[in-house]
């Protein structure tokens, strides 16, 4: 028997039926299973099967759910614990030296600042380029001959035209080409020591001076 109207009594309009944006939960399955029952035909009622399937699907419904409600309960708790343990790990980390990925740089207002890379070749032409907060370049340093490995190289905090910048965050990005002008990989990479710990919604954030970095960008921690 197919179900033609609600457990309101009214006719199944087209904006009641579900539709690939609605999602039927176990209270919207019940409510069709009653109405089913309400109006069946008396002289042709649902055969015994049909309904047990029914309520087994009812069932499987209801379970699902409370997985559902389980699973997202483990998650939450797995989410908090990690939290917890995360905080409790970057405290841990002030005062010691590390390193990040990343490409901010932040210059004092007196003095320079430190450019890190790494290579995953040699290289024989290097470009590194200085952006301010708004993306412009502002500074581009070119280097050559440089081997496979880390390398630190030292901004004096002036423009191409040799004026002094502003104090403030900037980022980097570095280019490097080998042999037949073969592209080499670069990793760029934050290194210095963690001056405090910020927590917010998305866990705990170190401060590397100005610097913020995710204490999930940390990849090594240097012992003194």
């Amino acid at each position: 028997m197919q179900v033609n109207q609600l457990a309101s009594g009214g006719p199944v309009t087209p904006q009641q039926l579900p539709t690939s944006e609605t999602v039927m939960g176990k209270e919207d399955f019940l409510k069709m299973l009653i109405t089913q029952l309400r109006y069946q035909d008396p002289l042709n009622p649902m055969e015994g099967t049909e309904f047990s399937a029914q309520l087994a699907q009812f069932s499987t419904v209801e379970q699902l759910a409370n997985i559902k409600d389980m699973l997202q309960a483990s998650i939450d708790g797995n989410y908090l614990l990690a939290t917890s343990i995360n905080n409790t790990l970057a405290a841990t980390v002030i005062g010691r030296e590390v390193k990040a990925y990343g490409d901010q740089i932040y210059l004092p207002e007196d003095g320079s600042a430190v450019l890190n890379f790494k290579l995953d070749g040699q290289a024989r032409q290097v470009t590194i380029e200085i952006l301010d907060e708004n993306g412009n370049v502002v500074k581009t340093i070119r280097q050559e001959n440089l081997s496979s490995g880390e390398h630190e190289i030292e901004w004096d905090g002036t423009d191409d035209e040799g004026n002094r910048l502003e104090e403030g965050r900037y980022t980097f990005r570095v280019s490097a080409t080998g042999e037949n002008d073969v592209e080499v990989g670069v990793t760029l990479f934050s290194r210095g020591v963690i001056t405090g710990v910020r927590y917010g919604s998305n866990g705990a954030v170190l401060m590397l001076g100005q610097i913020e970095i995710p204490l999930s960008e940390v990849y090594e921690i240097l012992m003194g």
